[in-house]
């Protein structure tokens, strides 16, 4: 493997998440999606400086039954549109972690994707916004980094680095590889 990528999650990294009582949710529908102000440039940036772009997401809304497939993909759909830096969008539909290996905070998602972009996980990055992402991140042994959003909810234990948006994640990203 000879790539790097930065592994991106979804909601809360490149579009707002639906917050409730301190907890984050996705979009019910791609009407809602709202991509995050810096998005579109911090992924330009990055792409210039020859990462892959690929995003890892939980969608367990699918499994319970409360969203369809055909929404997600979407919502997917939409934002491989409004963002074209993106290479790809792989996601977990299962709700169950214990019989699972691709939900984060298992690696299965980051390593399948490394796997089929040629990509060497310990030269990428994960970025995301809940302690899931991070940890899956550095199962698979990627550099990791957090952006806090101040959810409600168990931190991330250990990250390379933390920050409050993409943009500053670019921004970090890019200081350690130049």
């Amino acid at each position: 493997m000879s790539g790097r990528a930065v592994f991106l999650d979804r909601d809360g990294v490149l579009n707002a998440s639906v917050v409730r009582a301190g907890k984050p949710y996705p979009p019910a529908r791609a009407a809602e999606l709202e991509i995050l102000p810096g998005v579109a440039a911090a992924l330009a940036g990055l792409k210039a400086a020859g990462f892959r772009l690929l995003v890892v997401t939980n969608q367990p809304d699918v499994g319970r039954g409360t969203q369809t497939r055909a929404e997600v993909d979407a919502i997917h759909a939409r934002m491989r549109a409004e963002l074209p830096a993106l290479d790809a969008i792989y996601s977990c539909f299962h709700d169950d972690v214990d019989h699972c290996a691709c939900r984060k905070p298992r690696p299965g998602m980051i390593l399948d994707a490394a796997r089929e972009w040629d990509v060497d996980p310990r030269a990428s990055y994960m970025v995301g916004d809940r302690w899931r992402d991070t940890d899956a991140g550095a199962a698979a042994g990627c550099k990791t980094v957090f952006i806090d959003r101040k959810y409600d909810e168990r931190q991330p234990q250990a990250v390379d680095a933390t920050v409050t948006s993409l943009a500053d994640a670019a921004a970090w990203i890019l200081g350690v590889t130049s």
